[in-house]
């Protein structure tokens, strides 16, 4: 008989191995140990990245139409502000400066030191007129303010819907310490998704 040396031969005195059900087990039992192990890191991961990182937001009421709607729901990054400054054009998230328990949602139009006035409903900065295309006509108003700087550490916030925004006309630039948020993707609903510029 011809055997081949590669090939051990199972013998009466030597029978072949056969896995144990003890083997099966323990198998097993590794295999659901790393399934909880990496259930729980990501779970961990979750937390810190929405404690430290990104937030989810609700966007209550229609003064940042047309690119937020009532109900849309968001991301904020609660981080990107350590590192980088704020910059005009950015929609961020802040206390009321009125009513800290309370929220809101406008965008930056205006930073310390600014030269700022409104005519008509027209914005000026630094002697400038603003161009935005982000305030459709229909959303525009005819509001006047005149010109103030905005002081250190405070900014100017407006509503895209300006004919109905409360914002920095009323209640004046917000201090830095009330920003805890860039707004950065919408999520829900679908049709809305998206960054947010």
């Amino acid at each position: 008989m011809h055997t081949d040396p590669e090939t051990p031969m199972a013998t009466e005195e030597h029978p072949a191995a056969a896995p144990t059900t003890a083997a099966a087990a323990t198998t097993r039992e590794s295999g659901a140990g790393l399934w909880l192990r990496d259930l729980v890191i990501s779970a961990a991961a979750s937390i810190l990245i929405i404690t430290f990182l990104y937030q989810p937001v609700r966007v209550e009421g229609t003064s940042m139409l047309p690119r937020l709607e009532d109900s849309d729901r968001l991301f904020i990054n609660k981080f990107v502000y350590h590192f980088s400054a704020i910059e005009r054009g950015d929609v961020v998230v802040f206390r009321y400066p009125r009513d800290p328990e309370k929220s809101y949602i406008k965008r930056v139009i205006a930073v310390p030191g600014d030269r700022l006035r409104i005519d008509h409903g027209k914005v000026w900065l630094n002697g400038r007129r603003m161009e935005e295309d982000y305030v459709p006509e229909l959303y525009r108003d005819t509001r006047s303010m005149a010109e103030i700087v905005v002081p250190n550490n405070e900014f100017f916030m407006m509503g895209d819907h300006r004919s109905i925004s409360s914002d920095s006309r009323e209640f004046g630039p917000v201090e830095r310490n009330l920003i805890y948020g860039k707004a950065s993707f919408v999520y829900w609903p679908t049709r809305d998704a998206g960054l947010v510029r």
